[in-house]
């Protein structure tokens, strides 16, 4: 499980999940429309579901160089292969409900994207090692993350802020895309400008990780 950049990178990776279904299929256009003015790439980690709620925003999404897609699930529960829960929620209870978390929207964003997704990100971001080593197989590499940018979508714009700007070079920041409620968007428009005047610059996963 991916958990950093490696040593040599001297940047910040953004990413953002949108989980959709009962983890909310909202789209924080805010959000984007502000990493867009900022000319600022992000890693977009999304479910299924989100993607069907959202036909239009994905296909926005999927063709702006500035943002990578990434896997975040089928059905969005923590992975495991003994049904192990994170924060309240069950997980996969076998490796063929691994296998099918994983596939389903492998499948699916391969088919709408042409090409073949690099990454993925469980349900509340837990893995146990067996499932890991599913995702391997099926070419994806699993990737958490170093910084809690926004609690899981329940901190406020300053909390935000003060937990974002303290990000360090090799950082993965995660954050949520599909809440526009909350009060990520207000708190990443704080941050960024001044992890940016402080010399640090951002990337995709994919343009850290080989």
């Amino acid at each position: 499980m991916v958990t950093s950049l490696p040593a040599s990178q001297r940047a910040i990776a953004l990413t953002f999940d949108a989980c959709g279904g009962r983890g909310g299929s909202g789209y924080d256009r805010d959000l984007i429309d502000f990493l867009r003015s900022r000319r600022v790439p992000a890693t977009l980690f999304l479910n299924s579901r989100w993607i069907d709620a959202n036909p239009v925003a994905f296909r926005q999404l999927a063709g702006e160089p500035l943002f990578e897609i990434a896997n975040h699930g089928t059905r969005h529960p923590p992975l495991s292969v003994s049904g192990r829960s994170a924060y309240g929620i069950p997980g996969t209870r076998n490796a063929g409900e691994v296998y099918d978390e994983v596939a389903g929207n492998h499948a699916k964003l391969t088919r709408l994207l042409g090409r073949a997704p690099r990454f993925f990100r469980p349900g509340t971001a837990y893995c146990d090692d067996v499932a890991a080593r599913i995702v391997t197989v099926l070419h994806e590499r699993v990737v958490a993350f170093t910084v809690n940018g926004d609690g899981g979508a329940t901190f406020t714009p300053q909390q935000v802020d003060d937990t974002v700007r303290r990000a360090r070079a090799g950082s993965i920041v995660i954050g949520h895309m599909n809440h526009p409620e909350g009060g990520t968007a207000e708190g990443i428009a704080k941050a960024i400008p001044r992890l940016l005047a402080s010399g640090h610059r951002f990337v995709r996963l994919s343009d850290a990780l080989h």
